[in-house]
């Protein structure tokens, strides 16, 4: 049965909220800053994630120009501001725990580590010109790893109440994303196979979908050994993995996704620290350590978004 994205997109509208329905002066910060450990590690993840809810806000706006009716095209546009949102309640979570340098009153933003920074630089330039069913199934992939790993390893290990009660409006909003997510991988396995077939074989090999490519897999790499060593359990990664690969594929539609497939085998070799994929992309992350940072582009105009404010 279809989703009603009619239903859907009134009920997003339904359910908006902003940092300032959250009380940031409540008792709790003292369980983040008086643990030494825990804050030092939850500085760099904290930082990440932000930067990981930005670079898919901006995949939403891309995929908003994509969208095959103006319904499903607003549901992505609220998707790019709650995305947004989720950025910056994050570096408001930074702000409590004392986390951002420079000035009380004018902090440093935190900045991306060198494969998310080049991963911004590919969104910014080529993502506008990506076909839907590409970052249509790229993203599902990448929210279920948010909401089933990332979030709930954070909530795990911090007791702030604060932080509970900002993740569980953050969560409401990822449960309609993949909601959303999906529909649309499903949608997009419509059709006769060899087609689909064909049609994804050409995206493979236009030259900027490779660019991209050769960002995005390391970031994953790096992402996964850093979380792993911050404890997050490879079983939280294998879980999600297998959550997108079950509910992609309850469908005949959404098996025959070219993409839906190309994207679970990867994600089941990236969680496998064992498969042989491994070998080039760890060499491609040690390559992006020694990238010469001249050649980044200026930090684009959206990036600046970012706010740690917490007004309405």
């Amino acid at each position: 049965m279809q989703l009603d994205t009619a239903k859907m997109l009134a009920k997003i509208k339904n359910t908006q909220w902003a940092l300032a329905d959250i009380d940031w002066d409540a008792p709790g910060a003292e369980l983040v800053t008086g643990d030494p450990e825990l804050y030092a590690k939850l500085k760099v993840f904290m930082a990440d994630l932000m930067w990981i809810e930005h670079v898919g806000a901006r995949a939403f706006a891309a995929m908003a120009k994509k969208a095959p009716d103006d319904t499903l095209a607003e549901i992505y546009r609220y998707f790019h501001a709650e995305e947004q949102r989720h950025a910056n309640v994050e570096m408001a979570l930074m702000k409590r725990w004392g986390m951002l340098e420079g000035d009380a009153d004018n902090p440093i933003l935190p900045e991306p580590n060198i494969n998310l920074r080049l991963v911004i630089d590919w969104l910014d330039t080529y993502s506008d010109e990506m076909p839907l069913e590409v970052l249509g199934s790229v993203i599902p992939s990448l929210e279920i790893a948010l909401d089933g790993a990332l979030c709930k390893f954070l909530l795990d290990t911090v007791k702030d109440p604060v932080c509970h009660a900002a993740f569980e409006k953050i969560n409401e909003d990822e449960a309609r994303h993949l909601g959303i997510g999906f529909h649309v991988l499903e949608v997009m396995g419509h059709g006769k196979l060899h087609q689909l077939l064909v049609k994804a074989a050409g995206n493979l090999l236009n030259p900027k979908l490779i660019i991209g490519i050769a960002a995005y897999l390391p970031l994953l790499n790096r992402m996964r050994d850093n979380l792993v060593k911050l404890g997050l359990k490879e079983e939280r990664l294998y879980e999600a993995m297998n959550k997108y690969k079950r509910i992609g594929g309850r469908t005949e539609q959404g098996r025959r996704n070219p993409w839906f497939q190309i994207i679970s085998h990867q994600s089941a070799m990236v969680v496998d620290r064992k498969s042989l994929y491994h070998v080039p992309v760890d060499a491609l992350v040690r390559l992006t350590d020694y990238y010469p940072r001249r050649l980044l582009k200026a930090t684009p105009t959206w990036v600046k978004g970012l706010t740690w404010k917490t007004a309405a």
